[in-house]
C-alpha cells in the first residue's frame, strides 16, 4: 500500500474545493430558508382561513348560483353599520349602502351608493314608506339584498356587513390610508383641508367618513368620502405582499363582519381582480327630500332608478332595455 503523504493541492484547486463547500453551505442555508419559509406560509394562510371562517355566513334561501371562477361580472352588497365603536354595539342600521359590480374581463369595477334613507317597500313584508337602511335590522341581511335586488332590478350575488369597529380595525391593519378632501372640516378625529392630501389611521378615517352636518352635500357628500375611505383601503390590501399582513387583516374582522365570500373566494378575488381595483367608477342613486309623516326620506324618481339601473346592467353585462317598476315610492308620481 503506498502510504506516501499525498500532495497538497495546488492553489486553484484549493480554491475551488473552498468555493464548492461554500456553495453547499449556501444551498443548505437557502433550502432551509425555503422550507421554512414555506412553512410558516403555509401555517399563516391555515391560521388565516381558520380567522375567516367565523366571518363566514350563507344565505339559506339565496344560495351563490355565481362562482368567481367563471370570469363572469358579479355584483357585491357592501353595507356599513354605525356599532362595533363609539359604545354602540347594537344590530344598528345600514349607514352605508354601496353595490360594487366588478366585471373581469373589462377590469372595472364600479362603486354605486345607495342613500340610507331611501324610501322603499322592504321585500317581502308590509313594511311600507320604510328607509333602505331599516332592511337588515328588521329581516337580516338577506331581505336586505332582495330590497336592493328589486330597488334596481339587478342580481346580486355576494354580500359583506361590516361594522364601524371592524372598519377602523382593518384600516389600522394595513397601515392607514390616503385621501384627498372635497372639503375642509373638523370632526372629531378628522381634521382634514379641501384639496390637501392627508394620511388617515382608523379613528381618523372613521371620523372622515361619518361626518354629514357640515358638509353641504348631507349624506351624499358623506357617500362621497366613504367610497374614497373603501377605494383607498382596496388599494391598500391589494399591495400587501405577505401572508403575515392578511393574518392581521383578517384578524381584524373577526367579529366585525360577516359574509357570503369563503376565503377561497377572496383569495381568487385579490390574485385574479386585484388589478381592477385600480380602474374604480363611482355612482350615486340621487333621491330627492321629501317629509312623509314627519320623517324625512330621499325619493329616488323612477326615471333616475332607471338610469341606474341600466349603468348597473351593463356593468353586469346584461341587457340594458328593461322595463321594470322599481320598489322605491315617489309620493310625487314621478
Amino acid at each position: 500500500m503506498n502510504t506516501a503523504p499525498q500532495e497538497p493541492l495546488p492553489p486553484r484547486e484549493r480554491h475551488f474545493s473552498h468555493s464548492g463547500k461554500l456553495k453547499r453551505i449556501i444551498l443548505t442555508l437557502l433550502a432551509c430558508l425555503l422550507i421554512g419559509g414555506g412553512l410558516y406560509g403555509w401555517y399563516a394562510l391555515h391560521q388565516a382561513k381558520t380567522t375567516f371562517s367565523k366571518t363566514y355566513h350563507a344565505l339559506p334561501t339565496k344560495p351563490n348560483d355565481l362562482a368567481l371562477t367563471s370570469g363572469k361580472p358579479f355584483a357585491v352588497l357592501l353595507m356599513g353599520t354605525d356599532t362595533g365603536a363609539l359604545g354602540r354595539h347594537s344590530v344598528g342600521r345600514t349607514d352605508t349602502m354601496i353595490i360594487a359590480t366588478i366585471n373581469p374581463k373589462r377590469q372595472t369595477a364600479k362603486l354605486t351608493s345607495i342613500p340610507r334613507d331611501t324610501l322603499v317597500d322592504v321585500y317581502g313584508s308590509q313594511q311600507d314608506d320604510e328607509k333602505i337602511n331599516a332592511a337588515l335590522p328588521l329581516y337580516g341581511p338577506e331581505t336586505a339584498i332582495k330590497t336592493v335586488e328589486h330597488l334596481v332590478n339587478i342580481p346580486i350575488h355576494y354580500y359583506v356587513l361590516i361594522n364601524m369597529g371592524g372598519l377602523e380595525k382593518m384600516i389600522n391593519a394595513v397601515g392607514g390610508v390616503d385621501v384627498v378632501p372635497p372639503l375642509t372640516f373638523h370632526y372629531e378625529q378628522a381634521n382634514v383641508k379641501k384639496n390637501q392630501k392627508i394620511h388617515l389611521n382608523g379613528a381618523s378615517a372613521l371620523a372622515y367618513s361619518r361626518m354629514r352636518d357640515d358638509d353641504p352635500l348631507g349624506d351624499y357628500g358623506r357617500q362621497i368620502r366613504q367610497r374614497q375611505i373603501i377605494k383607498q383601503l382596496v388599494l391598500k390590501e391589494a399591495g400587501l405582499s405577505s401572508v403575515a399582513h392578511y393574518q392581521r387583516v383578517l384578524g381584524s374582522l373577526k367579529n366585525n363582519m360577516q359574509t357570503n365570500l369563503t376565503f377561497q373566494d377572496l383569495l381568487w378575488l385579490r390574485t385574479k381582480y386585484g388589478h381592477t381595483s385600480r380602474h374604480v367608477q363611482s355612482a350615486t342613486l340621487q333621491g330627492k327630500p321629501a317629509v312623509i309623516n314627519g320623517i324625512d326620506y330621499q325619493v329616488a324618481p323612477q326615471t333616475t332608478i332607471n338610469q341606474v339601473s341600466k349603468d348597473l346592467r351593463k356593468a353586469l353585462g346584461l341587457p340594458v332595455n328593461v322595463q321594470f317598476q322599481t320598489d322605491a315610492l315617489d309620493p310625487t308620481g314621478e
